[in-house]
Protein backbone atom coordinates (compact mmCIF):
# COMPACT_ATOMS: atom_id res chain seq x y z
CA UNK A 1 0.00 0.00 0.00
CA UNK A 2 1.44 3.45 -0.93
CA UNK A 3 2.18 6.53 1.85
CA UNK A 4 -0.46 8.32 0.23
CA UNK A 5 -3.43 6.07 0.92
CA UNK A 6 -6.02 7.08 3.28
CA UNK A 7 -7.48 4.07 3.83
CA UNK A 8 -8.63 3.31 7.52
CA UNK A 9 -10.94 0.52 6.96
CA UNK A 10 -8.61 -2.24 8.86
CA UNK A 11 -11.08 -4.90 6.88
CA UNK A 12 -10.70 -3.42 3.69
CA UNK A 13 -6.78 -3.04 4.39
CA UNK A 14 -6.58 -6.81 5.27
CA UNK A 15 -8.73 -7.81 2.55
CA UNK A 16 -6.22 -6.04 0.13
CA UNK A 17 -3.38 -7.34 1.48
CA UNK A 18 -4.41 -10.74 1.80
CA UNK A 19 -5.93 -10.25 -1.61
CA UNK A 20 -2.05 -9.46 -2.92
CA UNK A 21 -0.91 -12.34 -0.64
CA UNK A 22 -3.17 -14.56 -2.77
CA UNK A 23 -1.04 -13.36 -6.05
CA UNK A 24 2.17 -13.56 -4.37
CA UNK A 25 1.32 -17.52 -3.68
CA UNK A 26 -0.06 -18.03 -7.07
CA UNK A 27 1.33 -15.73 -10.02
CA UNK A 28 -1.21 -17.18 -11.95
CA UNK A 29 -3.78 -15.84 -9.81
CA UNK A 30 -3.50 -11.99 -11.00
CA UNK A 31 -6.86 -11.11 -11.13
CA UNK A 32 -6.47 -10.78 -6.92
CA UNK A 33 -3.64 -8.42 -7.80
CA UNK A 34 -6.04 -6.66 -10.40
CA UNK A 35 -9.08 -6.32 -7.48
CA UNK A 36 -6.65 -5.19 -4.55
CA UNK A 37 -5.75 -2.39 -6.78
CA UNK A 38 -9.03 -1.42 -7.99
CA UNK A 39 -9.90 -1.25 -3.82
CA UNK A 40 -6.93 0.83 -3.22
CA UNK A 41 -8.23 3.43 -4.87
CA UNK A 42 -10.32 6.47 -3.80
CA UNK A 43 -14.20 4.69 -3.11
CA UNK A 44 -15.18 7.43 -5.49
CA UNK A 45 -13.97 5.64 -8.47
CA UNK A 46 -15.05 2.36 -6.85
CA UNK A 47 -17.29 0.18 -9.59
CA UNK A 48 -21.25 0.50 -9.11
CA UNK A 49 -22.81 -2.23 -10.90
CA UNK A 50 -26.52 -2.51 -11.14
CA UNK A 51 -28.53 -5.29 -11.78
CA UNK A 52 -29.50 -4.55 -14.87
CA UNK A 53 -26.05 -4.18 -16.11
CA UNK A 54 -25.49 -7.62 -14.34
CA UNK A 55 -28.74 -8.84 -16.08
CA UNK A 56 -27.32 -7.65 -19.70
CA UNK A 57 -23.76 -8.89 -19.23
CA UNK A 58 -23.37 -12.22 -17.48
CA UNK A 59 -24.61 -15.54 -18.43
CA UNK A 60 -26.74 -18.67 -16.49
CA UNK A 61 -24.04 -19.97 -13.90
CA UNK A 62 -21.42 -17.76 -14.68
CA UNK A 63 -19.12 -16.03 -11.32
CA UNK A 64 -18.66 -12.22 -11.24
CA UNK A 65 -16.73 -10.20 -8.92
CA UNK A 66 -17.84 -6.48 -8.75
CA UNK A 67 -14.64 -4.23 -7.08
CA UNK A 68 -17.06 -1.79 -5.09
CA UNK A 69 -20.98 -2.11 -4.51
CA UNK A 70 -24.09 -4.12 -6.08
CA UNK A 71 -27.47 -1.41 -6.89
CA UNK A 72 -30.88 -2.95 -6.82
CA UNK A 73 -31.78 -0.83 -10.37
CA UNK A 74 -32.99 -3.24 -12.36
CA UNK A 75 -33.52 -6.91 -12.29
CA UNK A 76 -31.76 -10.22 -12.62
CA UNK A 77 -33.36 -13.85 -14.02
CA UNK A 78 -30.29 -15.61 -14.25
CA UNK A 79 -28.58 -17.86 -11.81
CA UNK A 80 -25.64 -15.53 -11.41
CA UNK A 81 -22.19 -16.07 -8.34
CA UNK A 82 -21.99 -12.50 -7.62
CA UNK A 83 -19.51 -11.49 -5.15
CA UNK A 84 -18.57 -7.98 -4.39
CA UNK A 85 -17.52 -5.65 -1.44
CA UNK A 86 -20.65 -4.44 -0.91
CA UNK A 87 -24.29 -5.09 -1.93
CA UNK A 88 -27.44 -3.09 -1.36
CA UNK A 89 -30.35 -5.15 0.85
CA UNK A 90 -32.42 -5.28 -2.35
CA UNK A 91 -29.95 -6.20 -4.79
CA UNK A 92 -28.67 -9.44 -2.68
CA UNK A 93 -32.20 -10.26 -1.90
CA UNK A 94 -32.78 -10.26 -5.57
CA UNK A 95 -30.07 -12.11 -6.42
CA UNK A 96 -30.44 -14.75 -4.18
CA UNK A 97 -34.43 -14.64 -5.78
CA UNK A 98 -32.99 -15.76 -8.47
CA UNK A 99 -31.39 -18.31 -7.41
CA UNK A 100 -27.53 -16.89 -7.61
CA UNK A 101 -25.59 -16.56 -4.83
CA UNK A 102 -24.48 -13.47 -2.73
CA UNK A 103 -20.89 -13.63 -1.51
CA UNK A 104 -17.93 -11.23 -0.10
CA UNK A 105 -14.92 -11.22 -2.62
CA UNK A 106 -12.63 -12.87 0.45
CA UNK A 107 -15.20 -15.98 0.05
CA UNK A 108 -14.64 -15.94 -3.49
CA UNK A 109 -11.15 -16.05 -3.45
CA UNK A 110 -11.36 -18.89 -0.51
CA UNK A 111 -13.45 -21.17 -2.86
CA UNK A 112 -11.37 -20.11 -5.98
CA UNK A 113 -8.20 -19.31 -5.57
CA UNK A 114 -6.77 -19.06 -8.96
CA UNK A 115 -9.76 -17.04 -9.81
CA UNK A 116 -10.61 -19.45 -13.17
CA UNK A 117 -13.55 -18.41 -14.71
CA UNK A 118 -14.13 -15.21 -13.18
CA UNK A 119 -15.41 -12.23 -14.21
CA UNK A 120 -14.74 -8.59 -13.26
CA UNK A 121 -18.23 -6.20 -13.74
CA UNK A 122 -17.57 -2.67 -13.70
Amino acid sequence: MSKESLKTNPQLLILIADLKAKTREDPKAAIWRDIALRLEKSNRVWAEANLSKIERNVGDGETIIVPGKVLAAGTVTKKVNVAAYRFSAKAEKIINAAGGRTMTIKELMDENPTGSGVRIIG
